[in-house]
């Protein structure tokens, strides 16, 4: 990111978790580590290509760590690092949010 990008801590986070995927990664990373496969079914309507993608971005980043068991078949999990971690009480917020944003009736115009 260039110093523009930098305005914000706030657009700094939205910046790392955007997208539709990300934050239902993280979700299902919370439970426990996780196989790519395993991933995709669960997420359901994710792409084989996005996935990839997805998790590249998101190891790039440091919220992921891929272990790759050198196996054949090959074996790779993924599972949140420490810094993934670090986005639970986030996530939890942004739950709570839509809860109460959820029972609200929409604002008159």
């Amino acid at each position: 990111m260039n110093k523009k990008e930098k305005s914000c801590h706030v657009e700094t986070t939205l910046h790392i978790i955007s997208g539709r995927w990300k934050v239902l990664i993280i979700q299902q990373l919370l439970e426990d580590k996780k196989r790519f496969n395993q991933l995709q079914r669960e997420l359901g309507g994710i792409t084989h290509r996005t996935l990839s993608k997805q998790l590249r971005e998101m190891e790039d980043n440091g919220l992921i760590k891929r272990k790759d068991y050198g196996e054949i078949p090959p074996r790779v999990e993924y599972s949140l690092t420490p810094l993934g971690k670090s986005l639970t009480p986030i996530l939890f917020a942004m739950h709570d949010w839509g809860e109460k944003y959820g029972k609200k009736p929409p604002a008159k115009k």
